[in-house]
């Protein structure tokens, strides 16, 4: 097993930072995944899920979105708030391009495995209902709307002063989003729209959702399988929105619930 570095130009110019876990046997099957609102390629567990998809004979392609916030000189964590502020779905969207574009480039003849986490999933399920090269898709906790982000009472504030804050209950710190966010839902109701992408996945789809998910609830799930009843979906019991995972994860193990859902993931991608 080998892990190998990459990096392009993503939206406005800021940098893509990325890496490829390699399985020891050649592989046809490459896994790209997508990480959500406040993660990052290197948060949690994502190190250990990408040696397990590796020592399972698929490639793992991790990256950070070009507005994460994540520095690329000091990966650590979301230390670049400025730059955090200012992501929109436009840019992911735009990003995830890129890196397929990439992926493909690299693996040409590799079947292409989008997997989303949350946000992630969003953007995930809008680029394969558009994007050829991907043939199957992978949502863990996918959230159904990008306003759900955020509070509906808020919108006003934003409005006024361009900015509001949100909580990030790991670090204890209020992140910054810009109006331009807000902007870039309401200006791109078409593009954005993830229940109608839902509606027009055409690929194979495996639907991962915790019981115990604070942060998304079942009730999306039940709302994606009556826009796509041809999705599979597995229900992880008493698991919360990030698979009994944290940040930072100090344990050499994956937890047994993300391993459920890795171990569900692998069957349905060799299937």
């Amino acid at each position: 097993m080998k892990k190998e570095n990459f990096s392009l130009t993503g939206s406005n110019q800021h940098t893509i930072i990325g890496d490829i876990t390699y399985s020891a046997k050649p592989t046809k099957q490459v896994a790209i995944f997508v990480h959500g609102f406040k993660g990052f390629k290197d948060w949690g567990a994502h190190h250990l899920v990408a040696q397990y998809f590796a020592l399972h004979d698929i490639h793992y392609v991790k990256f950070n979105f070009s507005h994460s916030g994540v520095n690329p000189e000091n990966p650590v964590d979301v230390n670049d708030l400025t730059l955090f502020a200012a992501n929109t779905p436009s840019f992911e969207l735009f990003d995830l391009d890129l890196v397929i574009s990439y992926t493909k480039q690299k693996f040409p003849d590799a079947e292409l495995i989008l997997i989303g986490h949350s946000r992630g999933g969003g953007i995930s399920i809008l680029t394969t209902a558009t994007n050829k090269t991907i043939n199957k898709l992978i949502t863990w906790a996918a959230i159904d709307s990008f306003s759900s982000l955020w509070k509906k009472e808020q919108e006003a504030e934003w409005r006024e002063k361009g900015i509001i804050e949100v909580f990030n209950a790991r670090t204890k710190e209020y992140m910054p989003l810009n109006l331009s966010l807000l902007q870039d839902v309401e200006q791109n109701t078409d593009k954005l729209n993830i229940k109608t992408a839902a509606e027009n996945i055409k690929k194979p789809w495996l639907i991962i959702h915790g019981n115990d998910d604070i942060n998304v609830p079942l009730s999306v799930v039940q709302n994606f399988l009556k826009l796509h009843p041809k999705a599979d979906f597995i229900e992880i019991d008493k698991a919360n929105h990030v698979f009994g995972a944290s940040h930072p994860y100090k344990e050499d193990q994956l937890a047994e619930q993300l391993k459920q859902v890795c171990d569900a993931s692998i069957t349905f991608i060799k299937s």
